[in-house]
């Protein structure tokens, strides 16, 4: 029953990981994004995809070591090349969610980002857990 237990608890603290993680992902995303944006004057669809690399290398660091404790060296080359995949994918549905939100619904970039943001992570947790970060 304790082992059970653990398994349970250590699945929940994982999905907390994950989530303190992503925030911390989307909380560069969106500074960066505001900053190229904002002060630089960059077009936003340039920007969100600038911000969303710098957030996905941090997230990459972030999800391997700390969420799903993940410290081996011999992999790496593989995850990375599978996690630079996945987000080559989520960068594309990331910009078309953002993208549709500004110019169809006409909500403001960042929250068009929030959203898009979300909606990745779902599909990502699922992703990185079975295919990238699997023990």
């Amino acid at each position: 029953m304790t082992e059970i237990i653990n398994k349970v608890w250590n699945e929940r603290y994982k999905i907390i990981r994950f989530l303190f993680s992503g925030a911390v992902g989307a909380g560069t995303n969106l500074l960066i994004l505001f900053v190229l944006t904002h002060y630089l004057g960059l077009y936003y669809v340039v920007s969100v995809i600038i911000s969303f690399i710098i957030a996905t290398t941090v997230s990459f660091i972030m999800q391997k070591y700390w969420t799903f404790q993940d410290n081996s060296k011999e992999v790496i080359h593989n995850q990375a090349l599978i996690f630079t995949i996945v987000s080559g994918i989520n960068l594309i549905i990331n910009t078309a969610i953002v993208y549709s939100f500004v110019e169809f619904a006409h909500f403001h970039y960042l929250i068009g980002q929030i959203f898009a943001s979300i909606i990745v992570a779902f599909e990502s947790f699922f992703i990185y857990k079975i295919f990238i970060f699997k023990k």
